[in-house]
């Protein structure tokens, strides 16, 4: 969401729950939220701004990283589980159902037992530094199209790549 502000010269504002930013393209309005909340806790603030600015489930996309991917695979869908991921997790629990699209980005798991949390808050690599900007601009795409063209469409034209 930050590649897609800064190429659209939008800014986030520190709103509850979030910082929210506003992007307009080919006539539809994206609302892109950044929680505050603990990750664990993203439910509260995500629930808070579909109903605050009205937004139908259906056009949810929550963007998450997933370490049971590997470096660099997205995977964009239209409902399932959390995957063991405690956001979606929360998620799932605020809104009562885990009918929304999520698209997943594979950050791997190559950490010792105990250590995922530094491992998903840290640094990346040489070797992902290289992959991470075309990763990036393809999720910037997938957004895009999901805002456009819907889930199904964007999961046929995106999934296999």
């Amino acid at each position: 969401m930050d590649t897609l502000a800064k190429a659209s010269n939008i800014k986030f504002i520190d709103k509850r729950y979030g910082f929210i930013a506003e992007y307009k393209y080919a006539g539809k309005l994206f609302m892109l939220l950044k929680p505050t909340t603990y990750v664990n806790r993203s439910g509260r603030a995500v629930n808070y701004w579909l109903n605050k600015a009205g937004v139908p489930v259906e056009n949810l996309l929550v963007i998450v990283d997933d370490v049971a991917l590997p470096f660099g695979t997205l995977r964009i869908k239209s409902k399932g589980g959390d995957g063991g991921h405690n956001g979606l997790q929360n998620i799932n629990q605020i809104l009562g159902h885990q009918n929304y699209a999520r698209l997943r980005f594979g950050i791997g798991s190559d950490y010792n037992y105990g250590s995922q949390v530094d491992y998903v808050l840290g640094k990346w690599r040489d070797e992902e530094e290289k992959v991470l900007e075309d990763r990036i601009s393809i999720c910037h795409d997938i957004i895009i199209s999901f805002g456009t063209n819907g889930i199904e469409k964007t999961m046929n034209d995106f999934n296999n790549k």
